[in-house]
């Protein structure tokens, strides 16, 4: 499991419009990794699927996930139906603290055995995993935060 927090000087009603921007996930992805969207069947934070490859230099990577409620009112998840780890839920937690919301990144993931497994440690956990929210978070805090 892994956790990112983070204090956004926003309201959820910001956030959570940043959220539902089609055009975010490719705001929140740090270069040198290029997305590219193949299907959104996405009609809510909370329902969906979206189907992407994200490019790694050379190497694609592709990931369906589908979208469905998170553990609170004011969260939404999304749970990866097939891509490069055995599994990946991706809980983003929205909590109105004083000052603005505190954005929680919660996730829980499986990776493969054998060599695929040793891959994916690489691009999808420890130092890769933290430095991807870090970006992700600064991202969202400058998208945000700019407006206040």
């Amino acid at each position: 499991m892994f956790e990112q927090r983070s204090l956004i000087r926003t309201t959820l009603a910001e956030i959570t419009a940043f959220h539902e921007d089609n055009g975010v996930l490719k705001t929140l992805t740090p270069p040198p990794i290029f997305m590219r969207v193949r299907r959104d069947t996405r009609t809510s934070l909370r329902d969906g699927e979206i189907d992407f490859t994200l490019w790694m230099g050379p190497i694609p990577v592709r990931w369906l996930a589908r979208h469905e409620p998170g553990p609170t009112a004011h969260s939404f998840a999304d749970r990866m139906i097939a891509g490069p780890l055995q599994s990946w839920l991706h809980q983003h937690i929205f909590r109105p603290v004083e000052g603005g919301v505190e954005l929680v990144d919660r996730i829980t993931l499986i990776h493969k055995p054998g060599w695929r497994g040793l891959l994916t440690r690489l691009a999808f956990d420890g130092l890769a995993l933290r430095f991807l929210f870090f970006y992700r978070h600064l991202r969202t805090r400058m998208s945000l935060e700019k407006k206040h």
